[in-house]
């Protein structure tokens, strides 16, 4: 952290330019850098971040104060830099004296929020992809009813239709093994390379760009990104939802949507050589690593994202953008809805093995 947040003058106010000789026009000899404007958010973050320079009132409560005490002025950089350290976490906005209804109408979770959905537009890539998180809402409705639709079309193609002559419990008679991990394998590969790019882009825009960051650095950041460090309140009694109590649910909740989904990732990787190197193919025994790990995660991706659902529902109306709020219980209720589609297919197939036991028992 302590790399990237030191940011060089020139190369915050010239980041968002393409190229090299914007950067580097000159007039009547002299090297003239050019000033990136702000957008109508990022003006607000920086406006903002002014006041709360002057106050400093909220300086123990994440790392976005300590960082902007470094700072005389904001410019696009330092603006995007900062949103996205924002957790969103609404101790600030409970414990302003210039909150609204003052005049001078303070409200940085809010001001973070829409800075943080213009980020996510202009590093997204490819770049068209950007636009789609201003119509997040239908987005997200067409591509899973689009995805599920391919899905069933696929399987429904190879083998006749759905309802043919399909050995009981055998999901791959559906859908070969070969072709899920064709499928799904081609989007995580995506997944990783748009990400990675669009980390590093961001990364290079926000940094100094002459040094790597150290290893102390990159421990400290982990560790406080694994311990949700900045979702204590700065005090360890938590943040603020609908009101001014303090509260650990949504850290709590949140570690248990993350570590619910790595687990989920580990019961996959461990499948994944179970079938390749040990040659045993799925379905697994219940008492089997990848089950054991699978169902874990899934509890976990249950519990995570119900909880994250029933605070946003009750969340302060000013904490926050409420235009995102859609968002954000569509990907939600999408985490939970396959999570749970995971532990009822889960829970079906252990029902029809059990059946299958007792009838061959009878005979």
């Amino acid at each position: 952290m302590q790399q990237t947040d030191t940011l060089a003058p020139e190369r915050t106010r010239a980041a968002a330019f393409e190229s090299k000789q914007d950067m580097q026009r000159t007039r009547g000899g002299s090297r003239v850098i050019p000033i990136v404007p702000l957008t109508a958010s990022e003006g607000e973050v920086a406006r903002q971040m002014q006041i709360c320079n002057a106050c400093r009132y909220c300086e123990g409560f994440c790392a976005v104060f300590p960082a902007m005490t470094r700072r005389l002025e904001f410019g696009k950089a330092d603006v995007n830099y900062l949103a996205n350290l924002c957790h969103n976490c609404g101790a600030c906005y409970h414990a302003c004296q210039y909150a609204p209804p003052h005049e001078f109408a303070v409200n940085v979770p809010k001001a973070m929020a829409q800075v943080r959905l213009e980020t996510y537009t202009e590093y997204a890539w490819p770049n068209a992809l950007g636009g789609l998180y201003k119509r997040n809402g239908v987005t997200l409705s067409v591509a899973l009813a689009a995805g599920l639709a391919l899905f069933l079309l696929l399987g429904t193609a190879m083998h006749g239709g759905l309802s043919g002559n399909i050995a009981p419990a055998n999901f791959y008679a559906i859908f070969p093994h070969n072709l899920l991990a064709a499928m799904f394998g081609a989007v995580f590969l995506f997944a990783i390379v748009a990400l990675g790019i669009g980390v590093t882009r961001f990364w290079r825009d926000v940094s100094q760009g002459t040094a790597n960051a150290s290893a102390p650095a990159v421990t400290e950041a982990a560790k406080n990104a694994l311990t949700l460090k900045y979702l204590d309140g700065g005090h360890g009694d938590g943040c603020n939802e609908s009101n001014d109590a303090f509260t650990l649910a949504r850290r709590r909740f949140h570690h248990f949507t993350f570590y619910g989904f790595m687990l989920c990732f580990a019961a996959t990787v461990v499948a994944t050589l179970y079938h390749y190197l040990l040659g045993e193919e799925a379905p697994y025994p219940f008492f089997s690593l990848p089950v054991l790990l699978g169902t874990a995660g899934g509890i976990g991706l249950i519990v995570g994202p119900l909880g994250l659902l029933w605070l946003n529902l009750k969340r302060h109306p000013e904490q926050g953008d409420a235009h995102q709020r859609p968002m954000d219980r569509g990907f939600i209720a999408l985490l939970l809805l396959t999570s749970a589609s995971g532990l009822g297919l889960l829970a079906l197939f252990r029902r029809s093995a059990r059946r299958r036991y007792i009838r061959s028992c009878c005979r």
